[in-house]
């Protein structure tokens, strides 16, 4: 029996694990200070009122014969592939209802999704990058090379058409950079794929948080993209489902590689491997796309933009460099005085007791650089802010 020799080439603990370990030593040794977490991106405002009723209502079936239910289809029920659907068509993307599946979040099936593809093909992603983009593809021993995402390009790499790739992964509104795609970028990447036989995954995890109309939020608002790309969403951040876990992805039934179609790949793959999201959450998810769900919600991410002002005016007051917050949950800042991005997680831990993401921790291209989120309480924020602008100053 032989191991898998890739998992050895991947770092010893996650990112965040090793975040959560240096906090754990710094509160045990300084009982006395109030930590206040902005680094993992975890929302803190509960559920919406609509959700919990479908929830409360589903679990209430499962306890009455007449409408109990077991296994359930491992792609979906339809009443919640529908909605969707009719949340697509809302952003003017036809689907069809085989192209949904519904799943225990984003991350999982961007992992998942990988049973698809051969072993030897080169991944391209940027850097900085969403850690388990690698971390997966590490695993399985595939090449990884990188798009540069810096200042320069506004951390919104294009398509270097000198280079090869086979599967390419986007996000938009990206994590951790907050930066946004435009339609003519996102064209330019859809074309690029086309045109070398190449897969976008393409991670929209943080579409909720577009406001700007001219901005795509789903990559199949972008003619060609039905042809070449996978897209990934999650209702983690869009109704706080972080510890309900419920997502769903799209597979168009027109991408093809080999003469084979890859939606019949996937619902294959997924009947075999998966037994699907639990009924109850799903009635919850449904909710989520009621009209008075969606109303709502809108007042959860509203309350989520306005403490990403609230940071981005103090880092404004200062004069240090930062992107995101407007059509993301994420800041992304330069270190200030070149602070590495684990010295300034350090520095602000011990000096404000703020935890924040350091860059580095996404890739190369994100040293010197920092993350803050939104989702903290509009108390702790407001404090953070005061904080980091007494220390600021």
């Amino acid at each position: 029996m032989n191991i898998n020799k890739n998992y050895q080439n991947i770092a010893e603990s996650y990112l965040f694990s090793t975040i959560a370990k240096k906090v754990n030593e710094f509160a045990q040794n300084n009982t006395d200070k109030k930590i206040i977490r902005l680094g993992i991106g975890d929302v803190t405002l509960p559920l919406c009122k609509t959700v919990v009723e479908a929830i409360k209502a589903a679990a209430d079936e499962m306890g009455i014969k007449e409408t109990f239910r077991g296994y359930g289809p491992e792609q979906g029920y339809d009443f919640l592939k529908t909605k969707i659907q009719q949340y697509y068509l809302s952003h003017n993307v036809v689907l069809d209802l085989d192209e949904i599946f519904i799943s225990d979040g984003a991350k999982s099936d961007l992992g998942n999704i990988l049973d698809l593809f051969d072993f030897d093909n080169t991944v391209l992603v940027p850097d900085p990058v969403y850690p388990v983009y690698v971390d997966t593809n590490t695993m399985a021993g595939r090449k990884i090379i990188y798009a540069n995402a810096n200042a320069d390009n506004n951390f919104l790499p294009l398509p270097d058409t000198t280079i090869k790739a086979d599967i390419i992964y986007l996000c938009s509104p990206n994590n951790p950079t907050g930066a946004v795609y435009n339609k003519d970028q996102l064209k330019a990447w859809i074309d690029y794929a086309n045109n070398n036989n190449a897969i976008i995954l393409f991670d929209s995890a943080y579409e909720c948080f577009i406001t700007d109309e001219t901005l795509p939020r789903s990559i199949f608002e972008i003619d060609g993209a039905k042809t070449c790309a996978i897209e990934f969403c999650s209702l983690s951040k869009t109704a706080g489902f972080t510890g309900t876990r419920c997502g769903y992805t799209v597979v168009p039934k027109d991408l093809e590689f080999e003469n084979v179609n890859i939606n019949k790949m996937w619902l294959r793959r997924q009947t075999t491997k998966f037994n699907g999201v639990p009924y109850i959450i799903q009635r919850g998810a449904e909710a989520v796309f009621t009209k008075e769900g969606q109303k709502e919600i809108q007042e959860n991410l509203n309350y989520y933009k306005e403490n990403a002002k609230i940071i981005s005016d103090v880092l404004k007051k200062h004069n240090i460099w930062h992107i995101g917050g407007k059509q993301s949950p994420y800041i992304w800042l330069k270190c200030p005085n070149n602070m590495t991005s684990w010295e300034f997680f350090d520095y602000l831990l011990e000096n404000v007791q703020i935890v924040g993401t350091p860059g580095s921790g996404f890739g190369k291209n994100g040293e010197g650089y920092f993350r803050l989120t939104s989702f903290g309480s509009r108390e702790n924020t407001q404090e953070a802010a005061e904080r980091l602008d007494k220390l600021l100053n």
